[in-house]
């Protein structure tokens, strides 16, 4: 099956990736209620990394921020526009939203490889 991914890149200050995370956990809720079949969030570690541009460069981060990588997939492409739709008319995601925008990057990206090795081995 051809997996469809939404993928979102924020910066955002350090002393916030706390609350940031609880809101997420609420939202992640919602959007696998809706159908999503994974979400996903990812905090910043070893962000400098010498190969090519480094997230924080690529984002443009500011002292004392952190980047977040965010994504949520889907069976395919109508399968997202489908749970996205619902997701955005969810009252709960809006109010989730009500905090300060953030600044990001989101995409939407067709699978077309998956490497993966069990886990229990």
């Amino acid at each position: 099956m051809a997996h469809y991914v939404d993928g979102i890149v924020i910066p955002l200050p350090k002393k916030n990736v706390d609350h940031y995370r609880r809101g997420a956990q609420k939202a992640g809720k919602i959007w696998r209620e809706h159908g999503a079949l994974e979400f996903r969030e990812c905090a910043g570690d070893n962000l400098n990394i010498k190969m090519r541009k480094p997230f924080p460069r690529g984002i443009k981060t500011k002292p004392g921020e952190t980047v977040l990588f965010s994504y949520i997939v889907f069976k395919s492409r109508a399968h997202r526009d489908r749970v996205n739709a619902k997701v955005m008319r969810d009252p709960r995601l809006a109010k989730l939203m009500k905090s300060p925008m953030l600044r990001c990057e989101a995409h939407a990206l067709r699978r077309i490889q998956d490497h993966r090795r069990s886990l229990s081995s």
